[in-house]
């Protein structure tokens, strides 16, 4: 017999990331078991606003704070009374296929049943929820950013082929681009984004100009305008077709082009034209050197 599922899930996105850091703020606590439910007014996927009120329909409130980078979201279940009953992790799986405790699945069960969840809190292993103070640190580190230096190399094809080969311990991004190409300079500035999240980690960002090499103060201009303190290089060879054989044989020329490499020289992504930011980072994020997985 099929049971009706009487809840909403509710998911509170915590993208873009934001760093932790000391700051002269007290970590606040969370809600205890028991409390109720405080009321919000925030903004759907489908751009409508949302507050407590419009779930009073459904028999459990599940919120959920996640974000794209994130191995175990922190949830909150509230029973239809609108009381926390469970706070903590989905499951003990931080890698798909692993794991056993199926813990928020036995708390909606049980308070769908009429009973107590059999375990109402547990730790939750990854990124801390993320306090609206917190965007003070964030912007100092967007001031420590601007600060750092913006440079350009000349490179070769043989240059190139290191690139390629990737002898590095990092998955790397490789960007192939021109001042004078507008699909490349309207997507720069979310490649430097996408460094900037995942720098810290087994993750680098190299661009590639092909303007000519006496353009070199052009690109440079561009280059510390989008503040990209990433590696940078421009291409000095008198003809950019061996340069499209080096980067990749598969690729038609058209720009931009961009590569992700393993380490050990493994093209595991590649993509010609604007790319969407997003798709880029799930990419990013989901690869198993980048850490979502253990």
């Amino acid at each position: 017999m099929k049971r009706t599922l009487n809840l909403l899930i509710l998911f509170l996105s915590l993208y873009p990331p934001i760093l932790t850091a000391q700051t002269a703020h007290p970590e606040p606590a969370t809600l205890a078991i028991g409390s109720k439910a405080p009321d919000f007014s925030l903004i759907g996927v489908d751009d409508k606003t949302y507050s407590l009120k419009d779930f009073n329909p459904y028999k459990l409130l599940v919120v959920v704070f996640s974000c794209n980078h994130c191995p175990t979201p922190h949830v909150f279940i509230f029973d239809e009374n609108r009381l926390l009953q469970y706070v903590g992790r989905v499951d003990d799986k931080e890698k798909p296929g692993t794991g056993k405790a199926e813990d928020l699945r036995n708390a909606i069960d049980a308070l769908l049943a009429g009973n107590k969840p059999p375990i109402t809190t547990t730790k939750v292993f990854g990124c801390s929820i993320k306090w609206s103070w917190k965007n003070e640190y964030t912007q100092q580190l967007y001031r420590e950013w601007a600060a750092l230096p913006v440079a350009l190399e000349a490179i070769d094809t043989t240059g190139v082929k290191r690139l390629i080969s990737n002898t590095s311990e990092k998955l790397r991004l490789i960007n192939v681009w021109a001042t004078w190409c507008g699909p490349c300079t309207a997507e720069f500035p979310e490649l430097v984004k996408t460094d900037r999240m995942y720098r810290e980690r087994d993750f680098e960002f190299i661009s590639i100009s092909t303007d000519k090499p006496e353009k070199e103060d052009k690109v440079l201009k561009f280059l510390q305008k989008n503040q990209a303190s990433n590696k940078n290089y421009i291409y000095t060879g008198e003809s950019i077709y061996p340069l499209i054989e080096t980067i990749d044989p598969t690729w038609q020329g058209a720009l931009p082009y961009a590569l992700i490499v393993e380490p050990g020289g493994k093209i595991v992504y590649r993509h010609q034209g604007i790319i969407d930011p997003r798709a880029l980072r799930k990419f990013i994020v989901e690869h198993p050197m980048l850490g979502r997985y253990y």
